[in-house]
């Protein structure tokens, strides 16, 4: 793959997202930001919601996760069906009741306004982080495809990466995602779907179902030791966890359900987003397999999150492929990163600052707009600081796992406000989300070193378990 190629690709996709960007940022204001006027139909949210699921994490290293750990993380997604019944039931009934913009004003409500503010600077963070995590691992393929050949630094990269995302949510903003994530999506699964087609080709595959299911890595079961972290239990109760609260609680994924024109739209989104969320899934394990036994065919040395981009680009299966994976990644990045950014922005106008307070409409806007700015350079400089002051990838990848266990005081919080009638010691809220993680933290590592007892994503459980605890221990009599 040329780095002309890579240009021309990259300048007409931003084209067309710039220009559903001019479309729908017409007339655009804070209530279009937010919100988007409530209008957006159900079923562009359901599929624009894919590609915000999967991110450009998840386009790389569940294809690689196959060759180590099977089909098991389809035990997960299972769990997430259960999650996401529990949003369309419970969590959305109750954000439409209360006529939301943040999700996080409901903790105001239960609890009282130190839980609000904690509850929304822990999605911040979290949030922060994990999408300067995402872009970083894009921005460091542009890098060595691009911008190497050209002798532009690292920095520069990063800063147009961030200005592309700026230029096409600035006005519109969750209005205008709704429509590129849609694209975003479409683009991602074409790319998956090209790369299945070329691979079976290569291998002459006719029924690539069949293969799959004759595979010895479609063993997606695994009940036999309760200590490891793939044991069905375990992933199954941590997808279903993860699935409330990676986007039941998280202001990103919600943001775009309550643009829907009423509760009936966003449950049927939320529905048919099940569905097609599993599918998607297992098409992209489907692809693992295929991936690891081309590469082990063709003396390939790739493993995990190296595997597909080095098939893809540097292996036999043409431009035409190599375009559409680069094409696919892009796509997957942007469609989280973008309402990343738009919903860091939502939540500290509305949770932080209360802009949403202010009589003047004119103020408003002019607050969430430099709000929007502040946040662009926040990621550009989170990721700067992976780049060159981290530089280790395995540490890197250690805060992005530590990210997941800032969600767990929100699990609590809104498990505590929706399961029990009890009040608490509002301003000892704070100190109860901070313990907890640590406390999480300590447990894990000692029971995977001392008992052999792997806790895996199920660490997501034990710290809301233990927020809920320190909860109980601070109610008001």
């Amino acid at each position: 793959m040329q780095p002309l190629h890579i240009i021309l690709l990259i300048v007409a996709y931003f084209s067309v997202l710039i220009l559903i960007s001019y479309i729908t940022g017409k007339s655009a204001n804070n209530e279009t930001f937010f919100k988007a006027n409530n209008s957006s139909p159900w079923y562009l949210v359901a599929f624009g919601m894919i590609g915000a699921s999967l991110s450009g994490v998840t386009f790389i290293s569940v294809p690689g996760w196959v060759e180590e750990q099977n089909m098991s993380y389809m035990q997960m997604v299972l769990g997430y069906v259960v999650g996401y019944a529990v949003i369309g039931l419970v969590l959305l009934p109750l954000y439409y009741r209360l006529n939301l913009t943040s999700i996080y004003s409901y903790l105001e409500d239960r609890f009282g306004r130190y839980s609000y503010k904690t509850g929304a600077s822990f999605f911040l963070l979290s949030r922060t982080v994990g999408a300067a995590f995402r872009l970083f691992l894009v921005a460091n393929v542009l890098q060595l495809l691009l911008f190497d050949a050209y002798g532009i630094p690292f920095w520069v990269t990063v800063s147009i990466t961030i200005l592309l995302i700026w230029l096409y949510t600035f006005k519109g903003g969750i209005k205008t995602i709704v429509w590129t994530d849609t694209l975003q999506t479409l683009f991602m699964l074409i790319a998956v779907g090209v790369c299945i087609y070329t691979i079976s080709d290569e291998m002459d595959i006719s029924n690539i179902f069949t293969y799959v299911a004759d595979s010895e890595l479609s063993k997606t079961f695994f009940f036999d030791d309760v200590n490891a972290g793939n044991y069905f239990w375990k992933q199954f109760l941590a997808g279903a966890f993860i699935a409330v609260v990676m986007t039941g609680l998280d202001q990103d994924m919600m943001q775009k359900n309550l643009t829907c024109r009423n509760l009936k739209d966003a449950q049927k989104n939320m529905f048919w987003f099940t569905i097609v969320l599993v599918i998607v899934n297992f098409f992209f394990l489907a692809l693992g397999v295929l991936l690891t036994d081309y590469a082990q065919r063709n003396g390939i040395d790739a493993h995990k999150d190296e595997l597909f981009p080095i098939i893809a680009t540097k292996g036999t299966l043409g431009l035409v492929t190599a375009m559409f994976f680069l094409l696919g990644l892009i796509a997957a990045a942007y469609s989280s990163a973008d309402s990343a950014l738009t919903s860091l922005t939502t939540s500290f106008s509305i949770d932080i600052l209360e802009i949403d307070k202010r009589k003047e409409k004119r103020e408003q806007e002019k607050i969430r707009k430099k709000v929007h700015i502040l946040f662009s350079f926040v990621l550009i400089a989170t990721i700067l600081v992976f780049k060159y002051f981290i530089a280790d990838a395995s540490v890197i990848a250690k805060i992005f796992t530590f990210a997941g266990y800032t969600y767990g005081p929100l699990l609590g919080l809104y498990a505590f406000g929706l399961f029990t009638k009890l009040n608490v010691k509002d301003k000892a809220v704070p100190f109860i989300c901070l313990i907890a993680p640590v406390l999480t933290y300590v447990i894990s590592f000692y029971s995977k070193e001392k008992l052999g007892f792997d806790f895996g994503f199920f660490v997501l459980v034990l710290n809301g378990a233990l927020t809920f605890l320190g909860l109980l221990l601070v109610k008001r009599k």
